[in-house]
């Protein structure tokens, strides 16, 4: 059987032999839980409860700034300590709804499971949104926004991305064995929505009992199939996966649903199950902490709130000090400097590594080996983006079609000259787009 793929790519060691056995468990925090208020694309969340207040497991404390934006409901139940700033993973402080936990889990009243056949598309969209749920595998753009184009019968395609082709992560994979009836179920919430639309749960060919999990899950299911990818990184990549599965190509002008397709990951799709069907709000996600640092690599349920540092301190600390630690995985995700930090909805992993490969390696003149070239999956020609980058030529980079760039690092990862290609075509993407907002 032809695997589906598209062209580029690379093959890291993708690492998953640490955690991939692990059962999700389900983690408690302390006694301190920090809600950042900037969690997601858009407007931040505007605080809807003030210090001194007692709150409840899955009571809004934040609604949404805007149509762009997504409210935030508490994990525990307790006291309001204060709204300050708080340190976010990259180092900025930003404001926070800060919770003392009285350890009572005290829920507000729980709903009773509703029928998908007695929900319409308002009803579905609304309690999507009311339940906070964003983008789950990074980028938090607000579920409802994504899941209300201005032409729902054009979308052919809704695509649930279980490829979960960055190396070391396997929170994707524990959830199509664990949950795969609320994964379909999330599914076809999302596929009420369009009428035209054909739901394919993408999967890469390393994960086999998923696949035959997931299969089965989907049997007689008339309007959902598996497609099965090949192990290539980065396929899990939004514009990737599209190329993949229907040979469609998205660029930086462009939104999948212009091209008929809808992507989502496996982790949003369970918080639109649970949304939709249950009425719970958005208030854990399922986190990896992972690498040959930790002790005890783990798959956790973390609630929204909880510190870095209560994850690793549960999975048993370090075997010795890492010298990196990345927020999320080694490909996409950025060195962590403090573990005082708290998950957000975005937040996937924690990967630990004894030894910071990428600082030891030694920077070298480019050989125009044409590796980069190869890897990139945008089919651009990052050596010379690099060049720009480091020139400060925006008009070259521009015209090289430097915002194409998806930031997925397999240019820096082919390069045996150990240049830092992908860091510094970011970093000009960055300076680029905001010069063009201007």
């Amino acid at each position: 059987m032809a695997l589906y793929t598209f062209k580029g790519g690379v093959h890291p060691h993708d690492g998953k032999e640490f955690s991939k056995d692990m059962p999700i468990m389900d983690l408690k925090p302390g006694k301190e839980l920090v809600y950042l208020l900037s969690q997601h694309i858009g407007a931040p969340a505007k605080p809807c409860v003030a210090k001194g207040d007692r709150v409840l497991a899955g009571q809004k404390i934040a609604e949404a700034g805007g149509f762009v934006s997504a409210p935030i409901h508490a994990s525990v139940s307790g006291t309001v300590k204060a709204i300050e700033k708080r340190k976010n993973a990259v180092g900025d402080y930003v404001d926070a709804i800060v919770v003392t936990n009285d350890e009572a889990y005290e829920q507000v009243p729980e709903e009773a499971p509703l029928s998908l056949d007695d929900l319409d598309r308002d009803t579905i969209l609304a309690r999507i949104r009311e339940a906070g749920v964003v983008g789950m595998g990074g980028a938090g753009f607000p579920t409802h926004v994504k899941l209300s184009p201005k032409a729902p019968e054009k979308i052919e395609y809704v695509l649930v991305n279980g490829a979960e082709c960055e190396p070391y992560l396997t929170s994707d994979y524990r959830c199509m064995l664990e949950y795969p009836e609320q994964i379909v179920e999330g599914l076809k919430c999302i596929l009420k929505l369009f009428d035209n639309a054909e739901g394919v749960i993408c999967i890469e060919n390393n994960k086999p009992e998923a696949i035959k999990v997931m299969e089965e899950a989907v049997k007689g299911e008339k309007r959902i199939r598996v497609a099965v990818m090949m192990t290539k990184y980065p396929e899990g990549a939004e514009r990737c996966m599209i190329d993949a599965i229907t040979g469609r190509k998205v660029n930086s002008k462009m939104l999948p649903a212009d091209v008929g397709c809808v992507v989502d990951n496996i982790d949003t799709v369970i918080a639109i199950q649970e949304a939709v069907i249950q009425g719970k709000p958005l208030t854990r996600r399922i986190f990896t902490i992972t690498g040959d640092a930790v002790k005890n690599p783990r798959n956790y349920a973390v609630p929204v709130g909880m510190s870095y540092q209560e994850i690793i301190d549960d999975a048993g600390g370090f075997k010795s000090q890492p010298e990196k630690l990345i927020s999320g995985g080694p490909m996409m995700g950025f060195a962590l400097y403090d573990l005082d930090i708290p998950v957000t909805k975005t937040s996937g992993a924690i990967t630990c590594f004894l030894k910071d490969v990428v600082s030891e390696a030694k920077e070298t003149p480019c050989i125009n080996c044409g590796r980069c070239v190869r890897g990139c999956p945008a089919r651009l020609m990052p050596f010379k983006l690099c060049d720009y980058a480091e020139h400060g030529d925006m008009e070259k980079f521009d015209e090289a079609y430097g915002l194409e760039c998806v930031e997925c690092g397999s240019c820096s990862f082919s390069c045996p000259a150990k240049r830092p290609l992908a860091a510094n075509i970011k970093a000009m993407r960055r300076t680029l787009m905001a010069s063009k907002r201007k």
